[in-house]
Parts: structure tokens; C-alpha cells; sequence
């Protein structure tokens, strides 16, 4: 299984709402992810990311599948345009 996370820092934290929401629409649409999970900061800390997002695949093949599936890629303009800084992790347990 890998485990897929990834944390924005954001120009403006009202992006943090649809992100989150269209992040957690791709739960069920995309063959091999298990579980999507998406969080929103509340401490807003300098050291702080504004979003997070936190999801289980199947298999390296599944996130190479989920990376470059249409519903995610429908997500990635809008997290791109929203984003000023990005941190990711992708591990195997």
C-alpha cells in the first residue's frame, strides 16, 4: 500500500473550502485509491500548511493511475492556481 500526502500553503485561505471538497469528490471514482482524506488548518501558524491531503493507494502503479486519471487532473488547475507552496510524501507500508 502506499500512502500519498501532500500539504499547500495557499494565497488565499477561502480556496481551502472547494479544494477540500473537490479533493474528497474523487473518493469512489478512481480504481485503486482506498481512502482520500482532506484537512484544513486551523491554527494558521507561520509554519503552517493551509491544506492537507492525506490518501491510500493500492500500489505504485495505482498512484501513477490516480496522478494522471481526468477527475484528478480536472482538480489540478484549481489547486495550482490556489497553491504558493507545495510539500508531498509518498511512502510503501
Amino acid at each position: 500500500m502506499i500512502k500519498h500526502i501532500v500539504m499547500w500553503k495557499l494565497r488565499d485561505k477561502a480556496d481551502a473550502v472547494e479544494i477540500k471538497t473537490r479533493l474528497e469528490a474523487l473518493n469512489g471514482k478512481i480504481p485503486g485509491l482506498i481512502k482520500i482524506e482532506v484537512g484544513i488548518d486551523f491554527l494558521a501558524s507561520e509554519q503552517s500548511a493551509d491544506v492537507v491531503l492525506y490518501s491510500e493507494l493500492e500500489s505504485r502503479a495505482a498512484l501513477e493511475a490516480y496522478q494522471a486519471h481526468p477527475e484528478h487532473q480536472a482538480v489540478v488547475p484549481l489547486i495550482k492556481g490556489a497553491a504558493i507552496a507545495r510539500t508531498l510524501v509518498d511512502y510503501e507500508v
